[in-house]
């Protein structure tokens, strides 16, 4: 089959299709004498492997470790089991820091006054973090102490 119906079939578009191919992390595909790519049911089933690896946030390396472990029928499971754990482990840490970024903007919009002036704190700390906390500590003493 060509790329495009590879793409449909696996839900990989054309464009990372090539872009595994190029980066190595899935063979290059047999060419037609016409000379477009030629996939097969098993290269399908490969490019629907990575697709779900990818819905569930694995780096390409990971998932090379996965396709080596996949193909491996000698593998064993606690290694497939460590590189998910591994992986748990980092989308934790990236949860937290989405928290501490999603945080930040609540504090910044909180202190915005959203009105027709120039003055804007989400600017203020884009500009300078530091300087933003000069200013909202201000603005904060001075709710407290009117």
């Amino acid at each position: 089959m060509n790329i495009g119906q590879a793409a449909k079939d696996s839900g990989v578009s054309a464009k990372m299709i090539r872009h595994y191919e190029q980066i190595g992390l899935i063979p290059k595909a047999e060419r037609r004498d016409s000379g477009y790519r030629d996939y097969s049911p098993a290269d399908v089933h490969v490019l629907r492997f990575i697709r779900r690896a990818r819905d569930l946030g694995f780096a390409v390396a990971e998932i090379n470790d996965l396709l080596d472990l996949w193909r491996d029928r000698s593998r064993q499971s606690a290694d497939v089991k460590r590189i998910a754990k591994a992986h748990i482990a980092n989308l934790r840490e990236r949860i937290a820091s989405l928290e501490q970024m999603a945080g930040t903007l609540e504090t910044l919009i909180d202190c915005c006054a959203g009105d027709e002036r120039p003055d804007c704190p989400i600017l203020a700390d884009l500009e300078d973090p530091a300087e933003f906390l000069n200013v909202a500590s201000a603005l904060n003493f001075r709710k407290a102490h009117p």
